[in-house]
């Protein structure tokens, strides 16, 4: 399957996940538009707001690397139901993705289902909205 690399890198990173407090670990992965995989982890903190969650911590990684577009996103975690992106990196998501980039939800066994990041935030806020140089 065409996302096997990207459940591999997201597995990896989530058996890294900081969660003492919530025991419920995170792994994300993106895939670039250079094709370079960027995978992170959740990290809880004692103070609940302080927290990172796995998607934010993987567009971190990819942003260190020099690369700003994602062509691809996978999350995994595990549980009986579906876990997507939460709103906060749903935002963050679009910031470096496009509305028809693929958001595969995955547990450990594989993707669960594939949705777009347009549907997962519809009518999202981002860079368009902003106009520079006026007042």
């Amino acid at each position: 399957m065409a996302t096997d690399d990207l459940l591999q890198a997201a597995l990896a990173a989530r058996a890294h996940a900081h969660a003492p407090y919530s025991g419920f670990k995170v792994g994300a992965a993106l895939r670039a538009t250079d094709g370079s995989i960027h995978a992170g982890c959740n990290v809880e903190n004692a103070a609940f707001p302080q927290g990172q969650c796995a998607e934010a911590t993987a567009i971190g990684v990819m942003i260190a690397a020099g690369v700003t577009r994602i062509t691809e996103i996978l999350v995994v975690a595990d549980g009986p139901e579906m876990v997507s992106p939460c709103g906060g990196c749903r935002q963050r998501l679009v910031e470096f993705a496009d509305p028809a980039t693929p958001v595969h939800l995955a547990g450990p066994e594989g993707v669960r289902a594939t949705v777009s990041l347009g549907d997962l935030l519809p009518r999202a806020f981002g860079w368009r909205h902003i106009s520079k140089g006026t007042s």
